[in-house]
């Protein structure tokens, strides 16, 4: 069932994701925090509501597990930005992530299946 698009994801599964969803985008390149929630929304189509404060411990909790590494640099003609990016360590949990996630997605999808077929009985 796909979700309107005025509905966004829970709180829950939001936070359940937010590593592999920060390290995904820091994959394809150093970036800085307002960048990042602003993709996030882009790549979601509005669905995934990220906020500052949700954003930056979660930068923290990554830049104390040696995930990704941050540096303060001028922004584009404005403020100076603290931009991140991912670590080697960082790219082999991001695969572990996928891994998982590709799990979870595999099972949800066969249970799915499974239940359409006890119902069709």
């Amino acid at each position: 069932m796909a979700m309107s698009k005025k509905q966004t994801l829970s709180k829950e599964l939001i936070a359940a994701s937010s590593e592999s969803a920060i390290l995904t985008i820091l994959k394809r390149g150093e970036n800085y925090g307002y960048a990042i929630i602003q993709q996030v929304q882009i790549c979601s189509e509005n669905q995934m509501q990220w906020t500052e404060g949700m954003l930056y411990p979660v930068l923290h909790r990554l830049e104390a597990k040696g995930l990704i590494v941050s540096r303060w640099a001028a922004g584009d003609g404005g403020p100076r930005r603290k931009f991140y990016r991912i670590t080697a360590q960082g790219r082999k949990q991001l695969d572990r992530h996928q891994k998982e996630w590709e799990i979870v997605s595999k099972t949800l999808r066969s249970l799915s299946r499974l239940c359409q077929t006890w119902t069709a009985k």
